[in-house]
């Protein structure tokens, strides 16, 4: 028995995001949420929606002619960098989203969290437009080709799946609490860099880092590779995003040094050679007086405000950094790579575990995955194939 192969506009209605202008925004008891691209990054959105930041009414939705899109829409970036993220969501309730972000709806054929793990493996930028500011078309997405199993089958794949993000979860949940332990030896050391309680000395950004961002070449998202020589640092949420053999781009430096994203404010301090990635990576070197690794940490925990995927470097301009007195750094220094034991440790975990999952995503969408229990319910899943290829006009392939 073959699953049929669809057209995704036969399963779903492909929809576009609407504006949002700024005087609707900053809005939290409204009717309707509404999610601006950049709110796929927060803290809780990582599968579902469920972080809101802005919030919109029935009454200016009609005057903006934008409406909500269904519960169970998949979301996903349609312009710009953010494409290459690859990221999708789903949504938990009737919802508003800006024109940055393209939705499909699921029609009775397709389970929601079915097209949503479907998508996890599709690569967005297949479907992208190439040039400078890369972008999707409604067409091409309608017509990317997409297995249809049974509606038994569909729940099956996702109850499997479900088990397995399950894991991962955990997983990160215990990444988590071990990547708060840091900042809470930083509180305690020197209390909040925000408010300064405990008087230290404060320097602007220009005195305590060095940007050398122009120093780095940059390596664009489509060269990355899953092995090679040189790890790969940008902004994204993974310490490593990828790696290459071009030693090239390798910039060799004296010291560790800070990575910022300027879209996504994602903080890292590194400490090996690496190849920059392209597109809002800036790198920062420690000026005389600061512990790289102390300053990793005060610019992780500083309050630079969410401006969605728009640049943050002016705001990271306008501010201020504690300078306690070096040697107090450097003890805390210390502890900062005893903990990157741990995290480096905890790391490899979740990168097997993410492999795992990646291959039964695999198995999922070739048939492998449900193989035997699919034989075991064959008269069943005959019957809602028949009636499956009826509704859509398809022909049956045993």
């Amino acid at each position: 028995m073959k699953w049929h192969h669809v057209e995704m506009g036969k399963v779903a209605n492909v929809v576009s995001g609407f504006g949002f202008p700024r005087e609707f925004q900053g809005l939290t008891d409204e009717e309707f949420p509404f999610f601006k691209v950049g709110d796929m990054n927060l803290p809780g959105n990582e599968k579902f929606m469920t972080t809101i930041s802005n919030t919109i009414s029935g009454a200016t939705l009609k005057r903006l002619k934008a409406k909500a899109f269904p519960q169970g829409t998949i979301i996903f970036p349609k312009i710009g960098a953010a494409i290459a993220t690859n990221k999708k969501r789903v949504l938990t309730q009737p919802s508003v989203v800006d024109n940055n972000v393209m939705g499909l709806i699921p029609k009775p054929h397709i389970t929601s969290l079915y097209l949503y793990y479907w998508m996890l493996q599709f690569d967005l930028r297949s479907v992208s437009n190439i040039g400078p500011v890369p972008s999707m078309r409604k067409t091409e997405v309608e017509r990317v080709s997409i297995p249809l199993p049974p509606p038994s089958e569909q729940r099956r794949i996702v109850e499997i799946l479900d088990q397995a993000d399950a894991l991962r979860k955990k997983r990160a949940e215990a990444d988590d609490k071990a990547a708060r332990i840091l900042p809470a030896l930083f509180y305690k050391m020197f209390g909040d860099p925000a408010t300064n309680p405990k008087g230290w000395e404060q320097k602007p950004f220009d005195d305590t880092f060095a940007d050398c961002t122009a120093k780095f070449p940059k390596l664009q998202r489509n060269a990355y590779h899953q092995a090679g020589k040189f790890p790969i640092v940008d902004q994204g949420k993974e310490l490593i995003a990828g790696y290459t053999d071009d030693k090239s781009l390798v910039t060799a430096v004296e010291q560790p040094v800070i990575v910022f994203g300027d879209h996504t404010r994602i903080v890292k301090f590194v400490d090996f050679p690496f190849v920059a990635g392209a597109d809002g990576s800036r790198v920062f070197m420690a000026k005389k007086g600061f512990s790289p690794a102390f300053l990793a940490v005060q610019l992780e925990l500083q309050p630079i405000p969410n401006l969605g995927y728009s640049r943050h470097m002016r705001e990271v301009r306008r501010l201020h950094f504690i300078a306690p007195p070096f040697e107090l750094q450097a003890s805390f220094a210390q502890h900062v790579m005893d903990g990157r034991q741990l995290l480096r440790s905890q790391a490899a975990c979740s990168s097997r575990i993410d492999a795992l999952f990646q291959g039964l995503l695999h198995r999922a969408f070739t048939g492998d995955l449900t193989a035997k229990w699919r034989e075991a319910h064959m008269k069943q899943l005959l019957v809602e194939m028949e009636a499956q290829a009826k509704s859509l006009n398809l022909r049956m392939e045993l």
